[in-house]
């Protein structure tokens, strides 16, 4: 089986998760071709215009990002009412003579799109006579973002059952659902032996990819809070990601303790996290179940969008994580570090709701779909 999967650089979860599916069609024995940066192929600039957009709206001020996505919510709801397509849509449809050649080249079996904007492609495609191979969009949120309702792929991969009904009533017809979970590169795995662990000595601090959200405060709070209470050898891993300027103020601020490691973008994330006790981290969808995953007690800092308060809610309503209000972040942040009794029923609830990295089983669905 060949199979070519498509994703874009909006954020380090999308590629991540296209990153897992690919993995796990190699390891299965079939040939996948991995495009993380899809939108390349009307032209780098094209790539970096969008994406570089996307990250520095996110970076420099996350409120224009969030009312970007209420209007992206409003048109989408408005459009879909109405039954007519969005500007994404029509901007999408402009890569189609350009994944059309690469599809006639490559002559795959399936295309797996952990990521909007190809899905997008595809349905203008399929409305206009192109022969396509199966078709699967794996969402990376648990809910359905602006615009998927628009679509139109063979299947749909969700991350959890509780996201049937949501995705259903934004227009998503429920057969082609497949509540499975959200793939993640093969690294990401149980750590058992920190269920042993009844202190904590290592808390991880992530914005994700693009380093958002209070880092350095919470950093600074979190010091204090560990001095407080009785902690003071506990180390602190700050991941900056790709935000340089924050990178270089907490180095400024925190650079001579040697209890706190900041650190800007990382290529083995996997590492920290497989070392960490609790992680505070944004809900991206990507990053919270690689939490789950990896059994990682997580403290949710206030999201950034819709899509992460959806995440947030549904891993708080089954115990997963706690996500405290800004004013209570570290000291509800405290209270789980310092309660091995709460990191084991945290720990117990992500491994009865999120099973291990489901990348394996979508490849064994994608076999049994092109049979």
């Amino acid at each position: 089986m060949k199979v070519l999967v498509l994703s874009c650089a909006t954020g380090g979860g999308h590629n991540a998760c296209g990153a897992g599916i690919a993995e796990a069609l190699t390891d299965c024995g079939h040939v996948a071709d991995f495009m993380p940066n899809y939108l390349a192929l009307h032209g780098k600039l094209v790539d970096r215009a969008v994406c570089g957009a996307y990250v520095k709206s996110v970076k420099a001020c996350p409120a224009v990002f969030r009312g970007v996505y209420h209007i992206g919510r409003a048109v989408s709801t408005f459009n879909h009412n109405i039954n007519i397509k969005s500007p994404v849509y029509y901007a999408n449809a402009g890569m189609a003579g350009h994944l059309a050649e690469v599809i006639e080249k490559g002559h795959y079996d399936a295309i797996v799109m952990p990521h909007l904007y190809p899905v997008e492609t595809i349905t203008w495609m399929k409305r206009n006579g192109y022969r396509l191979p199966l078709t699967v969009a794996v969402a990376t949120d648990y809910t359905s973002i602006p615009f998927w309702e628009e679509t139109d792929s063979d299947y749909y991969v969700i991350p959890h059952e509780d996201c049937v009904e949501d995705f259903v009533r934004r227009g998503i017809d429920r057969d082609k659902l497949i509540p499975l979970g959200i793939p993640a590169p093969r690294d990401y795995t149980a750590n058992d032996k920190r269920t042993a662990n009844d202190t904590c000595s290592d808390i991880l601090v992530m914005g994700g990819s693009m380093g958002a959200g209070r880092m350095s405060q919470i950093v600074g709070e979190l010091r204090g809070g560990l001095i407080k209470n009785g902690m003071p050898e506990c180390s602190i891993t700050a991941v900056c990601g790709n935000n340089e300027k924050l990178h270089a103020r907490m180095l400024e601020s925190y650079g001579n303790d040697r209890h706190i490691n900041v650190l800007g973008y990382v290529n083995n994330v996997y590492d920290y996290m497989n070392k960490c006790d609790v992680i505070f981290t944004k809900p991206g969808g990507l990053t919270a179940t690689q939490s789950a995953i990896m059994r990682i007690p997580a403290v949710f800092m206030e999201p950034l969008s819709d899509c992460e308060k959806a995440n947030s809610g549904l891993f708080v309503r089954h115990g997963m994580a706690i996500a405290p209000k800004r004013e209570n972040l570290v000291d509800e942040g405290m209270a789980l570090i310092s309660s091995w009794s709460r990191r084991q029923q945290m720990i117990e609830a992500q491994k009865r709701c999120i099973k291990g990295n489901c990348g394996m089983e979508l490849v064994h669905i994608i076999e049994e779909l092109c049979r």
